[in-house]
C-alpha cells in the first residue's frame, strides 16, 4: 500500500506540473497573436512619391480587419482546446484520487455483513436509486426501453444473440458463466441467512430442520444491464414441495453486489384472466382450446377465459367449441361476448377487460394463434403487480412449417415444433400484443385507443402509454411462449405505415434468412445438382 500511494503522489506532482505548462503556454500564444506584426521591407501608405488613393486604404483596412477576425477566430478556437484538455486533466486527478480512497478501503459482496465506509455507500446507494429498480422510469419512445435476458440453471434466452445468432444458448462465454454462477449463489446466500429487513420468515423442514435452498430450486431469473448505473437481476427460486415462490432483487452498480430487496410471493390464489379477441378463424380457436385445455384446465386450474367474438359468421362454432369443453372438463369459467361489428383488437380487449365485474384480476391479453405453458402462467403472475409493474413478454414466432419441415413429408405435430432454434422461429421483439397487466392498471392508463383501426397499431399505442407513465415495464424473451405460424393478409384499406408493418412481420414470420435464401437460389442448386449427376455419371461410363 505505501508503494502504491507513492506512485499515485507521484503522478498527482506530474500532472500538477503539466497543467502549470499547459496555462503558460495559453497566456504565450495570447501574447504573440495579441503582440503588433511588422515587416521592414513593407513600404507605409503616405511616403512621398507614392500616389495612394481612397479605394486603396479601404482595402487595406479591410484586408487587415478580416485578418486579425481570423486571428482570433484561431485563437479562440485552440483556448476552448486547450480548456477541454485542462478539463479532463482535472478528471483524470480526480479519479486517481478516488480511487487511491477507495483503494484504501475496498469492498465486495460479503456475506458477513461487513460495513463499508459511509461515502462509498452513500455512492452505491445512489446508484440503485438512479436505476430503473424501485420505480419506472419515464421514456420517450419504445425504442429507450432496455429490456431483460432471461436465463435458468442451463441456458440464456436473449433477444441480442451477438455472433452466434441463437435465441437460446449455453452461455458460451466464461465471463458471462461465472457471472450468473455468482448471482445464482448471491440470491441463495440471501435468502438462506437473511436479513431482519427482509420480508420473509424462517421455514423450517418436515423434520423441523432449518429450510435450506439450493441451487436445483433456482426456477428462472432475468438480468438487464444499464451501462451507466448497473446490473439489475430479478431470481425466483421453489421448492417442489412448497407453494411460495422466492423473489431476490440484486444489483451490481458497477462493482459489489447489493441487496435491493427478498420477499416472498404467493402466487396460489392469483387468477388470470385470458382475454382473446376473435372474428372467424374457428379451426385455429380448436387447436387454441386444445391447448387451453392441456394447460389451464388440466394443469394450473386458476384461470378464466374471456373470448370477444365479432361477427355472426363462426359464432355458433364457437360456442359449439365452448360448450364442448365445458362438457368434457366440466369447466364453466368462461365468458363469451358477442360483438356484431367488424373486427377490432384493441376494441375487443377494452370490452374483454370490462366484461370482469368481479374487482381485481390480472389479465392476460392473447391471440388465438398463441400457445403458452404453464410456467408462462406463473411468469405472467411473478412480474405483473398491480400499481408497480406490467408485464410485457417477447414471444418466440415459429416461421412457416411447410419450408422448416420441407425436407419431411410432413410437418411434425405442433408440440415437436415448440423449439427455440434459429432456423424455426425469432424473438419477436417488434410485437406487443401478448402482455400481462392489472385491470387497475389497464383501466386507469386508458385502455385501448379505439382510434387505431385494423393490424397492430393499437398494442404499441398502449406500450408506450406505459412508458410514458411511472409504471416498471418487463420485457423480456420467454422460453414458454409461441406464436404458432398461420397465413398472414395485410388488407388494402390499411393505412400505409400500417400496411407497412403489416407487410414486414409478414416477410419476417416466413423463414429464416437461410431457408429464404435456399428458396430464392432453388434453380440454381437444381441446375448445380444435374451438373454434379452428369459428370459423375460421366466418369462412371469412361
Amino acid at each position: 500500500m505505501p508503494r502504491r500511494g507513492l506512485i499515485l503522489h507521484t503522478r498527482t506532482h506530474w500532472l500538477l506540473l503539466g497543467l502549470a505548462l499547459l496555462c503558460s503556454l495559453v497566456l504565450f500564444m495570447y501574447l504573440l497573436e495579441c503582440a503588433p506584426q511588422t515587416d521592414g521591407n513593407a513600404s507605409l501608405p503616405g511616403v512621398v512619391g507614392e500616389n495612394y488613393g481612397k479605394e486603396y486604404y479601404q482595402a487595406l483596412l479591410q484586408e487587415q480587419e478580416e485578418h486579425y477576425q481570423t486571428r482570433a477566430t484561431s485563437l479562440k478556437r485552440q483556448i476552448a482546446q486547450l480548456k477541454q484538455e485542462l478539463q479532463e486533466m482535472s478528471e483524470k486527478m480526480r479519479s486517481l484520487q478516488e480511487r487511491k480512497n477507495v483503494g484504501a478501503n475496498g469492498i465486495g459482496y460479503q456475506s458477513n455483513k461487513e460495513q463499508a465506509p459511509s461515502d462509498l455507500l452513500e455512492f452505491l446507494h445512489s446508484q440503485i436509486d438512479k436505476a430503473e429498480v424501485s420505480i419506472g422510469a419515464k421514456l420517450p419512445s419504445e425504442y429507450g426501453v432496455i429490456p431483460f435476458e432471461s436465463f435458468t440453471l442451463m441456458k440464456v434466452f436473449q433477444l441480442e444473440m451477438g455472433l452466434t445468432r441463437h435465441p437460446e444458448e449455453k452461455p458460451v462465454r466464461k465471463d458471462k458463466r461465472d457471472e450468473l454462477v455468482e448471482v445464482i449463489e448471491a440470491g441463495l446466500e440471501v435468502i438462506n441467512n437473511p436479513d431482519g429487513d427482509d420480508e420473509q420468515d424462517d421455514e423450517e423442514g418436515p423434520l423441523g430442520e432449518k429450510l435450506i435452498f439450493n441451487e436445483n430450486d433456482f426456477v428462472e431469473g432475468y438480468y438487464r444491464t444499464e451501462r451507466d448505473k448497473g446490473t439489475q437481476y430479478e431470481l425466483f427460486f421453489k421448492k417442489a414441495d412448497l407453494m411460495e415462490y422466492r423473489h431476490v432483487t440484486l444489483f451490481r452498480p458497477f462493482g459489489p453486489l447489493m441487496k435491493v430487496k427478498s420477499e416472498m410471493i404467493d402466487i396460489t390464489r392469483s387468477v388470470i384472466n385470458i382475454i382473446v379477441p376473435l372474428a372467424e378463424r374457428t379451426e385455429a380457436f380448436v387447436q387454441f382450446m386444445q391447448n387451453f385445455r392441456d394447460v389451464c384446465i388440466h394443469q394450473d386450474k386458476k384461470i378464466h377465459l374471456t373470448v370477444v367474438y365479432f361477427g355472426k359468421e363462426g359464432l355458433s362454432k364457437v360456442k359449439s367449441i365452448l360448450e364442448s369443453v365445458t362438457s368434457e372438463s366440466n369447466f364453466h369459467n368462461y365468458t363469451l361476448v358477442s360483438l356484431n361489428e367488424e373486427f377490432n383488437r384493441g376494441r375487443g380487449l377494452n370490452v374483454g377487460a370490462r366484461a370482469w365485474d368481479k374487482g381485481e384480476v390480472l389479465m392476460f391479453f392473447c391471440d388465438v394463434d398463441i400457445y403458452f405453458s404453464a410456467e408462462f402462467l406463473n411468469s405472467c403472475r411473478l412480474n405483473a403487480e398491480p400499481g408497480k409493474k406490467v408485464f410485457y413478454p417477447v414471444v418466440f414466432s415459429l416461421y412457416n412449417p411447410a419450408i422448416v419441415y420441407a425436407n419431411q413429408e410432413v410437418p411434425p405435430p405442433v408440440e415437436q415444433q415448440l423449439v427455440h432454434k434459429k432456423d424455426s422461429g425469432f424473438w419477436r421483439d417488434f410485437g406487443f400484443g401478448m402482455t400481462c397487466q392489472y385491470r387497475s392498471d389497464f383501466l386507469t392508463i386508458g385502455g385501448f385507443d379505439m382510434e387505431v383501426k385494423g393490424w397492430g397499431g393499437e398494442d404499441v399505442h398502449l406500450y408506450r402509454k406505459y412508458l410514458h407513465g411511472d409504471l416498471i415495464v418487463i420485457r423480456t424473451p420467454v422460453p414458454g411462449l409461441f406464436h404458432l405460424w398461420h397465413e398472414k393478409r395485410c388488407a388494402d384499406e390499411l393505412p400505409p405505415e400500417q400496411y407497412r408493418m403489416c407487410i414486414q412481420s409478414k416477410a419476417m414470420n416466413e423463414a429464416s434468412h437461410s431457408h429464404l435464401g435456399m428458396l430464392v437460389f432453388r434453380e440454381e442448386i437444381e441446375t448445380h445438382l444435374h451438373k454434379q449427376a452428369y459428370r459423375t455419371n460421366s466418369e462412371a461410363v469412361g
